[in-house]
């Protein structure tokens, strides 16, 4: 039977009355409802997510066995099997190597906090169990914020409740003198509810048509209506009913803060309207405000204390004695455990209350250790370790490692550093614009670099060259070929049959031919791949269309379907595609077409927007997306410009060069660009300052990658020499900076 309310919501619930392809499961999660084992979230290949909920626990475990057998994905560092879906989230933690990655800072405190959520049951798809995130600044009232300053962060050995002295008297003594029936707490509300979710994306669809559902159809009253990031601190630490921490969207989200479809949020007592939200006079933009704060997230001070915050919402401190003592105890309802709904079965009012009030108090995470939470290891620690004399033969930062010249001479045109050390060869493919190619070896470890004849280590493992005849009106340039993750394989495309092709990169043979295009195909390009090796590939052609297609780790073959057919087809350009950039972490596919626009679609094939540039923007040449959201667009004569994915111009840039390829560090944060007059530089992404100009090059720079530490730069260049520079992007950190 459907509410009225339920009615509304599905309009914002595409899918519900579905069929979802097995082919396309990636990842089985169980997870809680309303505190009960009865749940299931199925992750798609399209990195969207859809959430069950069954009538028992064995029902759940007899779906599990029915699906394909993937267990949690793949990135965790777990077997895919079906046991470990059904795993406890302990079990999962106890098991992943996420934590060892994040103590090597392989990985970032962001991603470390969404691996801990996801585990522990947070979902996305349960506003009563949305992930959870902590404040992590104190200072919003500042005209400038130094990062530097211990002063301006908060203390996370402690909860929300007991930063503040007094408030956390008033808590202890709560607890202290509790006389009701049911068992003592610290806070009767959560720091983690539907109705604070709710609360902070009110302004953002389809959050705000959920607020006024569960509302009465009315807007909370405007002094209470989230305003301003500094009153909201202020509440947060002075009001008893008020324990909330943030979600993630506060770290990547800054549309959040703007009431763009003009809802009339009222006026608070001062008289002020409720419109946008107030950021700190530090933060001059919402745009500022996310960046900022996700520095903060990411600097020493949080990292040398998160494991004390994981303590208090996943660890040890979470509940028991422990979680006495740390002021950390909330009401028995929001735990796991403390209801067995199914022993209300005879009493309807009875459960029909208690998921109520569950509702009302929010769920704390699944518990995920019981122990310590180990600390993150020095970034000074590991910015330093002893490197190799190859690596460094006069002084600390040497800016080029090693120049390595091929017999050919013809220009380096894409290049594809597929580093990691668990790869059977880790290497450097290089593809020059007459098609050789060569396998140079990737030495772990020799200082983690490239070795070239005469040396012991020798680095081309094979040169081949792809012979088949192209379109002569096709200009060969990076944008040309795709190098797959595991080395094994190279997709070239410009042939005049309409197809792009698969090579084996060992022998050099045919592998694959894939039609699909009705014109020559004119650019690819491929997503990060999973640790499986799959990934999707875009391939862009004169009709004026892309073609979405999913690369088999397992098969080596374009496309997981009988027909080989693609899995999308995305519309919308007017002239030649000749540059396109996909990111399956956000789901998107941005493509430039010869005489512009540029457009962003989903990995769906939906068309979402197009990102208009200045007047002098107007001829796309180059694209770099970053998981972040922030794309990076090359334009004819020298003009950059950085939008985000909502199609906003943050910043705009020319220069003097003639830019052949670009990239992005993996955090975003930097952008690296080079061209014809053979200098490599680094700008800041979020606002091209220029950062960084190395030595020039006596020839012009083609193709670019970064190995996959970071640490390395290597450069195809118009010579036919390859060029690897030192590119440490730590030395450009506020904090590293501002120690040396």
């Amino acid at each position: 039977m459907c509410t009225s309310w339920s009615v509304k919501v599905l309009v914002y619930s595409e899918g519900l009355h579905g069929k979802w392809m097995f082919s396309e499961i990636r990842a089985v999660f169980t997870r809680l409802f309303l505190l009960q084992n009865t749940a299931l979230e199925i992750f798609m290949a399209n990195r969207t997510s859809v959430m069950f909920n069954f009538p028992d626990q064995p029902t759940v475990k007899k779906v599990v066995y029915s699906l394909p057998c993937v267990g949690v994905g793949t990135s965790y560092g777990l077997p895919q099997a079906r046991r470990i879906s059904l795993a406890t989230p302990r079990q999962l933690f106890k098991s992943s190597n996420m934590t060892q990655r994040w103590q090597r800072r392989e990985i970032s405190n962001f991603e470390y906090l969404m691996f801990l959520n996801t585990i522990a049951g947070r979902t996305y798809n349960d506003l009563n169990q949305y992930p959870v995130f902590p404040w992590v600044l104190t200072n919003y009232e500042s005209e400038e914020l130094d990062l530097t300053v211990p002063g301006n962060f908060r203390d996370l050995s402690k909860p929300i409740g007991a930063l503040n002295p007094k408030r956390a008297v008033f808590y202890a003594d709560r607890y202290e003198s509790w006389d009701e029936e049911t068992p003592p707490c610290h806070y009767t509300t959560h720091y983690s509810t539907a109705a604070s979710t709710l609360h902070w994306l009110v302004r953002i669809e389809p959050f705000t048509t959920f607020f006024l559902n569960a509302n009465g159809n009315k807007f909370d009253h405007p002094n209470r209506t989230f305003s301003g990031i500094a009153r909201s601190w202020r509440h947060c630490q002075r009001d008893t009913a008020d324990v909330k921490e943030l979600i993630p969207e506060f770290y990547y989200l800054p549309e959040m803060f703007v009431n763009s479809n003009g809802y009339c949020l009222g006026d608070r007592d001062d008289g002020v309207p409720v419109c946008d939200v107030e950021l700190p006079a530090w933060a001059k933009k919402p745009e500022d405000f996310v960046r900022i704060n996700r520095m903060a997230l990411e600097s020493e001070f949080v990292s040398c204390q998160l494991h004390q915050w994981i303590d208090l919402i996943f660890g040890y401190k979470q509940r028991g004695p422990e979680a006495a003592r740390a002021l950390n105890v909330f009401h028995h309802l929001t735990y796991e455990g403390s209801i067995n709904l199914d022993s209300l079965a005879s009493d309807p009012p009875m459960r029909e209350a208690t998921e109520a009030q569950i509702q009302s108090v929010g769920q704390t995470p699944s518990q995920l250790l019981i122990e310590p939470h180990p600390p993150r290891s020095s970034a000074m620690h590991l910015c330093f370790l002893p490197q190799s004399p190859l690596m460094f033969k006069d002084q600390m930062q040497q800016d080029v490692i090693m120049v390595l010249k091929f017999p050919s001479n013809s220009p380096v045109t894409h290049v594809a550093a597929n580093t990691l050390p668990h790869l059977t060869l880790p290497a450097v493919v290089t593809i020059t614009c007459s098609r050789l190619f060569a396998v140079n070896r990737w030495h772990n470890t020799v200082g983690e670099t490239l070795q070239d004849q005469p040396s012991p280590a020798v680095s081309v493992t094979n040169k081949r060259q792809i012979t088949d005849l192209v379109d002569q009106s096709i200009q060969i340039n990076t944008q040309c070929f795709v190098v797959t993750a595991d080395n094994r394989y190279i997709l070239v495309c410009g042939f005049w049959d309409k197809s792009f092709r698969v090579y084996s990169s060992d022998t050099g043979k045919l592998t694959q031919i894939v039609f699909g295009h009705w014109d020559v195909v004119t650019c690819l390009a491929r997503s990060e791949s999973y640790i499986g090796g799959d990934c999707y590939i875009v391939s862009g052609s004169r009709d004026a269309t892309l073609l979405l297609w999913y690369w088999s780790g397992r098969h080596h073959i374009i496309g997981d379907n009988p027909n080989n057919t693609p899995r999308a087809v995305l519309t919308g350009h007017d002239y030649e595609v000749v540059c396109v950039s996909v990111c399956a972490e956000l789901g998107i596919v941005i493509s430039g077409a010869k005489e512009g626009p540029c457009l962003v679609h989903t990995i769906t094939g939906d068309l979402l927007r197009a990102l208009e540039g200045p007047d002098s923007c107007v001829l796309p040449r180059l694209i770099s997306v970053s998981s972040e959201g922030h794309c990076i667009i090359y334009y004819d004569r020298g003009q950059f410009c950085n939008f985000s994915i909502n199609g906003k111009l943050l910043a705009q840039m020319e220069i003097n060069d003639s830019t052949r390829a670009i990239l992005l560090s993996s955090d975003g944060q930097n952008l690296v660009t080079g061209g014809d007059n053979g200098v490599v530089e680094v700008w800041h992404a979020c606002d091209f300052k220029q950062l960084y100009v190395y030595p020039g090059c006596d020839a012009g720079i083609r193709a670019m990658d970064l190995s996959h530490d970071q640490r390395t730069l290597i450069t195809g260049m118009a010579s036919g020499s390859i060029v690897a520079f030192n590119i440490d992007f730590n030395r450009w950190h506020f904090e590293h900076q501002n120690r040396y």
